[in-house]
C-alpha cells in the first residue's frame, strides 16, 4: 500500500536533492567569502596589493602614465 501524503517517498528523495544543493550552494560560497577576505586583508597591510588592486579593477594610473586596454575577442562558434 502506498500512502500520498507529506512525507511520501517522492516527496523525500526531492528533499535529499534540494539538501544536497542547498550544501554545494553553501560550500562555494563559504570559498568565496574566504577569498574575498583573504583580498580584504592585502588591502588592509600592504600598500603595495592597493595599487595593484586599484590598477587592475578601478582603472586608475599614475600623472605621467597612459591607460591602453585591451579586450580579447570572443572565439566564434562554428
Amino acid at each position: 500500500m502506498l500512502f500520498l501524503d507529506k512525507n511520501d517517498l517522492f516527496t523525500q528523495m526531492a528533499r535529499q536533492n534540494e539538501q544536497r544543493q542547498m550544501d554545494q550552494s553553501k560550500i562555494y560560497f563559504t570559498k568565496g567569502i574566504n577569498e574575498l577576505n583573504q583580498v580584504k586583508q592585502g588591502l588592509i597591510n600592504n600598500p603595495a596589493t592597493i595599487e595593484k588592486y586599484a590598477r587592475e579593477n578601478c582603472l586608475m594610473k599614475k600623472d605621467n602614465e597612459d591607460l591602453f586596454l585591451v579586450t580579447e575577442k570572443p572565439d566564434k562558434p562554428n
